[in-house]
């Protein structure tokens, strides 16, 4: 009895609900819930385009482009990727020089990182240490041989004690 109770309550609910929504005008959709262009390396694909108002002659474009691609010409195919994404519109314009004069601070940069990578390794490192000469490695391999270091399976197990030599 009571099941059959709350599942009437629960279809009248739903019955006055739908009754009240209906006869409404349509609300325009606030822009804040639209999804907006996001263009970074996590989301290589945005939801929507970089530009969402397009002229007649980018709509003819775009029309064209449904088609076979071959038909496009190079700079068609760039501006369809220019409508799309945003990031490649920058990055061709860090490509296109502005009068030579982006051309001499790249150029310094691009040299003093060589300068410093190059001389990294001397400022950092130093001289080799007196421990990696052949003289001291043979004096520091006798040695651990006198102290038979490891008889059983390691360095001293491959001296042949007898002949002074290495065992073949």
């Amino acid at each position: 009895m009571l099941s059959s109770r709350v599942l009437g309550l629960v279809g009248r609910r739903a019955l006055s609900t739908s009754a009240s929504l209906q006869g409404h005008a349509t609300v325009a959709v606030p822009g804040y819930t639209l999804p907006k262009y996001q263009d970074c390396r996590s989301v290589p694909l945005p939801e929507i385009p970089y530009q969402e108002n397009l002229t007649s002659d980018v709509t003819a474009l775009k029309e064209k482009e449904k088609g076979a691609w071959a038909s496009l010409s190079a700079q068609e195919k760039v501006q369809c990727s220019l409508i799309e994404f945003i990031l490649m519109t920058e990055t061709l314009k860090l490509f296109v020089p502005q009068n030579g004069v982006t051309k001499n601070p790249n150029g310094c940069m691009r040299g003093s990182g060589a300068v410093v990578v190059t001389s990294l390794p001397l400022l950092v490192f130093g001289e080799i240490p007196h421990t990696l000469s052949d003289d001291w490695i043979a004096m520091q391999t006798k040695r651990m041989l006198d102290m038979r270091i490891n008889p059983v399976e390691g360095f001293s197990s491959k001296w042949d004690y007898e002949k002074s030599e290495w065992k073949k």
